[in-house]
């Protein structure tokens, strides 16, 4: 229960703002943008520091981490519900609740990996967890509109103090496996160029709504000098080149520091896996897809359609119901199916309600024209998330699963931080005919089809690693 509802406050904390955002621009004396960016670097902040949140667990212990990262949150959420400006929000918000989640989230799947050992018990409790995941992202919009509408939007950070206070008090009998005697040194220069790499990859998606994708639509400056000039190529592609780079740069020095015989942040064997490399393509995709279509309806809604936060809440719900339904069935599910075939028809129904949406919408949807669309979005994502977590994990044995639920957790929410920030680089400038909405939807589509294709090259039989490959 309380690692459940760890990962649901955690999904929660990054969906209940889409449907907040008009509120908070307007008290805040804000604008739509800057609450677009708030909420990509929250998800950016735990995509950034998964990895080396995860590794602190081999270090300081799994339960202790977890109660660590509950305290960081819950402090997180509090400053964030008392903010009077942007820069607060994001201290709270952004960073500290991020923070707080890097630390709390990869000692849920590694104390699930370690604790059952069974693939039927562990499936069934990666449901659990993962069921967590998809309702908190899914029922986020419906609670933050009831909490926004009825109290306000700072009512839905108290409710998350209240939730992890409930937290820690339920996680105190926690079994926490004994760590090695031998305990691994932290790799910081791993840990900030890692951080570094994933920070400018979304970054540069990020100006894509300010600057467009291709040329620059107005000149763009660093402190006042003019780096480059309108009509120049964006600087998306700058900062998507430099996190590249900085990316390689981490491989390398991983690799070299592995050679050398010290502890990397994160073993590069790890992506050595074809099923492995493949699942977490397919929860990075995921995650893109749910996020990106959640926050895209969002904001049509409320800045296009004039809906109230409640008003936008109940239009997701559909969303929250199919995700509740097909997580109950995981177990089952997992029983019957292999891995590789929900994953591939988990992304088809998403695709198929994603298409739905767009057919009996239009660029002008009315309310009834979602409930299908949205029904099968949650269907397909929850027959998936479930499945592509427990591929994941079980191809790896436990002395390495902290590395890989950090990396596992962490395209995840590198998934959610692109959803936002490319579906918001489409809807920036929203206008009434609807156009942007209409294309933005096409694009997650065209997502969710990609990762299709990625679970259809999932081998039939699972490659799974040995400890001494590792």
């Amino acid at each position: 229960m309380p690692l459940a509802l760890a990962q649901f406050v955690a999904s929660y904390a990054a969906s209940n703002m889409n449907v907040a955002i008009s509120s908070i621009a307007t008290d805040l004396d804000t604008s739509v943008t800057g609450i677009q960016t708030t909420i990509t670097l929250f998800t950016l902040t735990m995509a950034a520091l998964m990895i080396p949140g995860s590794k602190l667990t081999d270090i300081w212990g799994r339960k202790f981490c977890f109660q660590v990262g509950l305290v960081v949150y819950g402090a997180g959420a509090l400053l964030a519900s008392l903010a009077q400006g942007l820069p607060l929000l994001i201290l709270g918000y952004s960073l500290l609740e991020g923070v707080g989640s890097a630390l709390l989230i990869p000692p849920i799947y590694i104390l699930i990996t370690t604790l059952f050992h069974d693939t039927t018990a562990r499936a069934r409790y990666f449901g659990v967890v993962s069921g967590a995941a998809g309702i908190g992202a899914a029922a986020g919009p419906l609670i933050g509109g009831l909490v926004t509408s009825l109290l306000s939007w700072r009512a839905s950070f108290l409710l998350q103090v209240l939730i992890v206070v409930a937290i820690i008090w339920l996680g105190r009998g926690i079994a926490d496996p004994p760590l090695p005697a031998q305990r691994p040194a932290f790799d910081w220069p791993g840990a900030v160029l890692s951080a570094l790499g994933l920070f400018f990859v979304v970054f540069g998606v990020l100006q894509s709504g300010e600057y467009g994708w291709g040329t620059a639509t107005k000149d763009y400056a660093i402190g006042g000098t003019v780096v480059i000039p309108q009509g120049g190529l964006s600087p998306v592609w700058l900062y998507l080149g430099l996190g590249v780079v900085v990316l390689a740069v981490f491989v390398g020095y991983a690799w070299t520091r592995e050679r050398s015989g010290r502890t990397p942040l994160v073993s590069v064997t790890l992506f050595a896996n074809l099923t492995s490399n493949l699942g977490l393509l397919t929860q990075t995709l995921q995650w893109l897809v749910l996020q990106g279509a959640f926050f895209v309806i969002s904001v049509f809604l409320q800045q296009v359609r004039g809906f109230s936060a409640i008003e936008t809440g109940l239009v997701l719900v559909p969303a929250t119901i199919g995700l509740l339904l097909s997580s109950a069935a995981a177990p089952r599910m997992a029983r019957r199916h292999r891995e590789r075939r929900l994953i591939r028809f988990g992304f088809f129904v998403t695709t198929l309600g994603l298409g739905l949406l767009l057919l009996l919408g239009g660029t002008r949807p009315s309310v009834w024209s979602y409930i299908p669309g949205l029904f099968l979005t949650g269907i397909g994502v929850g027959i998936m998330l479930t499945a592509s977590v427990n591929l994941v994990q079980s191809v790896w044995p436990e002395r390495v699963q902290g590395d890989i639920s950090g990396v596992s957790r962490s395209v995840s929410n590198l998934g959610s931080s692109l959803g936002v920030a490319i579906a918001g680089s489409l809807v920036a400038g929203a206008v009434p005919g609807g156009g942007q909405y209409f294309a933005a939807i096409v694009i997650v589509g065209g997502f969710a089809i990609i990762g299709w294709f990625a679970a259809l090259l999932l081998p039939w039989k699972e490659q799974r690693t040995a400890p001494q490959q590792v």
